[in-house]
This record gives C-alpha cells, sequence and structure tokens, in this order.
C-alpha cells in the first residue's frame, strides 16, 4: 500500500502546512505550475516526488519534470499531467490517447478548481487537487492524500490549507 500527496499550482509558494500533512505519505505527485526549483527542493526534503511541469513553469522546472507521466503504483495505471482536463472535456492534448488507452487515474492540474469525478464511460478516476499557492482566483488552498492498495484507490482526503 502507497500513501499519496497531491500538490498543484503552488506557482513558487509553498504553505508550511503542507509538511505536516504530507508527512505521512509515501511520496508527493505535484500537477504542475510549480514556480521555482525552491518548491521542489522543499517537496522532495519532505518525501520522494513525481511532477510534471506547467505552462507557467521555465526551463529548469522543464528540465526536472515531463509534461505527462505515466507510470504504475501498485496496480494502478497513473497518469499525471498539468492541462488535463475532466471527464467528458478532456483537453485536446490527451484526449484521443485517454479514450485509445484510459489510465485507473488520471490526475491534472491547472484550473485551480479541485475536482474528483468517476468517468463511467472510461471507467477511470479523475483527480485534480485544487491549488496550494498564492496566485490566481481560488479562495481557499487544498492539496489532496489517498491510498493505493493494490488496485484499489481509497482513503482519500481534501485537505484545506487555510
Amino acid at each position: 500500500m502507497k500513501r499519496i500527496g497531491l500538490i498543484s499550482d503552488t506557482h513558487g509558494f509553498l504553505p508550511s502546512n503542507v509538511e505536516k500533512f504530507f508527512s505521512s505519505c509515501d511520496e508527493i505527485w505535484h500537477l504542475g505550475d510549480v514556480g521555482s526549483m525552491d518548491v521542489i527542493e522543499k517537496l522532495e526534503k519532505i518525501k520522494p516526488l513525481k511532477g510534471v511541469y506547467g505552462n507557467i513553469d521555465g526551463q529548469e522546472i522543464r528540465q526536472v519534470f515531463p509534461k505527462n507521466l505515466r507510470f504504475m503504483c501498485e496496480e494502478v495505471d497513473v497518469w499525471l499531467t498539468h492541462i488535463g482536463g475532466y471527464p467528458k472535456r478532456y483537453n485536446i492534448d490527451v484526449k484521443d490517447e485517454i479514450k485509445r488507452n484510459p489510465p485507473n487515474l488520471f490526475i491534472s492540474g491547472h484550473s485551480h478548481i479541485l475536482k474528483v469525478m468517476y468517468d463511467q464511460q472510461l471507467n477511470l478516476l479523475h483527480i485534480n487537487p485544487g491549488a496550494a499557492g498564492n496566485q490566481g482566483f481560488h479562495k481557499v488552498k487544498t492539496i489532496i492524500r489517498f491510498s493505493i492498495d493494490k488496485k484499489e484507490i481509497k482513503d482519500l482526503e481534501v485537505i484545506e490549507l487555510g
């Protein structure tokens, strides 16, 4: 079993209480618009980090993180990307591939809107953890924690950072 912490759209700012919430996780996954290498370095001190770059990220971050990241976690096929859309409104960049070869878990950021939706047609779970940074229209900073146990995605928690 793996405990995962999800974070997105930090835009160069990492709330101080993130460490408290992610210390119980096995891995942290960042969904882009990191904003600075400082955020990456701070997260890597907490737990192992996977991530993708976002549209505001410069070359330094793009050398660390890819645009898309697809991998197996336990027995779950996971796809991370920054601009991915959501069920019935997938982004043009992922639409064909997600329909041809859907993952079990599709996670994106970008919108600053917290979403957890099940796509019945493609039989996948979509998650967007919202935004944890100071920039953007969101009123509340959010992150997500959840577990992957073999094929099961469970114990999902939405955390409001204040």
